[in-house]
């Protein structure tokens, strides 16, 4: 590194503390802490204990480039005294998150930091394995492989399933593994998190699209389709 450069060169922590003098100007600025930390996800966090800023980042941001660093700081500093981050500081990290090469490091992690907590396939009243061949067999012509499978430990009324796509796995709330949950609204369900296998999350700059428009009216195709979500709105 040039002497030129070296005079350029931030660290994390200064970085905190340039963007704690611009934000709040009239408040001296406090002392700044920053570590990196092997989290199973990207997240990043920052708090204000005993008259210090503690800044607590994911390792993926290691190497970052200055710029989205000090976005970061923005968005983090700007929760921390309640202030709103610039659309531009947001649109600068989510761009960063979402580079391909960004997602696969953060899959990489969650798959090998992360642990998936649940039940086994088997419950006292359904078998999910079973529930997903069935479903495989009439919807998908027993073309789509078997990913792993668990109940939820908890029964949760709001997040009825969900996909992962980092550890190949679908949970089920366990609320459906009940003699008087319909039928028809577990296999809904377990339909629809195939459709994630399915059709993967797609990425296109800061966006995220989830569901995208073939998935919606794939999911259309479902046989009692209304009728699932009748169902599942009165049992909640």
């Amino acid at each position: 590194m040039s002497v030129a450069s070296a005079l350029f060169f931030e660290s994390a922590a200064d970085i905190f503390r340039r963007v704690h003098r611009e934000i709040k100007p009239r408040t001296p600025v406090p002392p700044v802490s920053v570590e990196y930390k092997a989290f199973a996800n990207a997240d990043s966090h920052v708090r204000l204990q005993h008259g210090h800023i503690q800044v607590r980042l994911t390792d993926l941001l290691a190497v970052a480039p200055a710029p989205v660093t000090e976005a970061l700081a923005h968005i983090l500093l700007g929760k921390l005294y309640r202030l709103a981050a610039s659309a531009q500081h947001e649109q600068r990290y989510k761009l960063y998150l979402n580079r391909k090469d960004i997602r696969q490091a953060i899959d990489d992690i969650r798959r090998t930091r992360g642990r998936k907590h649940h039940l086994p396939p088997k419950g006292e009243v359904h078998d999910l394995e079973r529930i997903f061949d069935e479903v495989n067999e009439a919807h998908f012509g027993g073309m789509m492989a078997r990913p792993d499978l668990g109940w939820s430990h908890i029964r949760s009324r709001t997040r009825l399933g969900h996909f992962d796509p980092s550890h190949g796995m679908i949970i089920i709330s366990r609320i459906f593994d009940d003699p008087r949950a319909p039928r028809l609204a577990l296999e809904y369900v377990m339909f629809h998190e195939m459709l994630h296998l399915h059709y993967p999350v797609s990425h296109s700059g800061t966006r995220r699209c989830v569901h995208s428009r073939e998935f919606k009216l794939h999911e259309k195709q479902f046989p009692g389709f209304e009728d699932a979500k009748k169902l599942l709105r009165k049992m909640w």
